[in-house]
């Protein structure tokens, strides 16, 4: 479940992200004085549309892991317009099934993607019908459906803008049928701004897996006042918060190019990415990750191989330009 989202990715001069005040890496919602970047992009460079956001990447990623029919399903809110269908038609060519509510008043969200020379991207991201997702829609048969048949649900916690309603009843709905509900702290600003940090406490009981880069997990730190600590300690302290009985959270720490840190049951384990000698594009890199990690989750891998299905997924995404597969994988386990 998350905001579907049509990327709009080019290669930019680093004058543009000052131009429009965005750092690299950054991952935020576009305010007016980002508006114009969409059409420069368009008109002043050449530039690649793919089917985007953060949560749609994932699962298109677990899908092509999976090489199965019918092992993803998404829900999201997109515009009755031309970037929607190519949105349809991008998940249904993918494998996935969506789940689409249709905005018949509202153009799609797009994202904008400014890709440096050094692979780095910083996003910026204008909604649109993706805010306008209502927990009504997730009431509906269709959707009911899939969330009965679902072993895993999985949401990133930029849905936390848009419908944390829907999430908290996911989550909830995953718990009662002992199933497995996986949330992604997503931004800083999601626990730096106060509703979307009341809604995401709301989300976190229920989650048996909290997953986060090392930025996002220094400021969940910061925000819950536990001081000046490692990164290990983090993953420590989000592991141990109050949740579900009778099961362990997994608490994962994304790190880039270092080792990703996991903490179960009080214990946190170092996991090393895989070496990348020809870095295109780091856009949907961290989405790929958690791809390969939910595929390796709903396979019945233990967290070993999990993070071999994640690095796996990385690996092939920075390599490439966008979030975009190519071929069958070769992962073997």
């Amino acid at each position: 479940m998350g905001n579907p989202l049509l990327d709009i990715s080019a290669v930019v001069p680093a004058e543009i992200l000052t131009k429009y005040e965005v750092k690299g890496g950054d991952a935020i919602l576009a305010e007016e004085k980002h508006m114009p970047v969409y059409k420069d992009l368009v008109d002043n460079f050449e530039v690649q549309y793919i089917a985007g956001g953060a949560t749609q990447n994932s699962i298109r990623v677990a899908q092509w892991l999976s090489q199965k029919e019918g092992t993803t399903a998404y829900i999201g809110c997109i515009g009755s317009d031309a970037f929607g269908e190519s949105l349809k038609e991008a998940g249904a060519k993918d494998g996935v099934q969506g789940l689409y509510m249709i905005d018949a008043e509202t153009a799609t969200g797009t994202c904008a993607v400014l890709v440096t020379a050094d692979g780095e991207r910083s996003l910026i991201t204008d909604l649109k019908a993706a805010n306008n997702y209502k927990i009504e829609h997730f009431k509906e048969e269709p959707q009911q459906a899939a969330v009965k048949k679902a072993e895993i649900i999985y949401s990133s916690g930029f849905f936390l803008t848009v419908c944390p309603d829907a999430m908290v009843e996911a989550a909830k709905a995953m718990n009662a049928e002992a199933k497995t509900y996986v949330l992604n702290l997503a931004a800083p600003f999601l626990m730096q701004v106060p509703p979307f940090w009341e809604a995401m406490n709301k989300v976190l009981p229920y989650a048996d897996v909290v997953i986060g880069n090392e930025t996002e997990a220094k400021t969940f730190a910061e925000v819950s006042g536990w001081g000046d600590i490692t990164q290990k300690e983090i993953a420590e302290k989000l592991q141990a918060l109050p949740g579900k009985e009778g099961k362990a959270r997994i608490a994962v720490i994304t790190q880039g190019s270092s080792p990703t840190l996991i903490a179960t049951e009080g214990v946190v384990t170092e996991y090393p990415v895989i070496p990348c000698e020809t870095l295109v594009d780091t856009n949907g890199a961290g989405d790929a990750w958690v791809g390969g990690f939910l595929f390796g989750l709903v396979s019945g891998k233990d967290i070993p191989d999990s993070v071999k299905a994640a690095n796996y997924a990385a690996n092939h995404i920075i390599q490439r330009s966008g979030c975009t597969m190519e071929g069958a994988p070769t992962l073997e386990f």
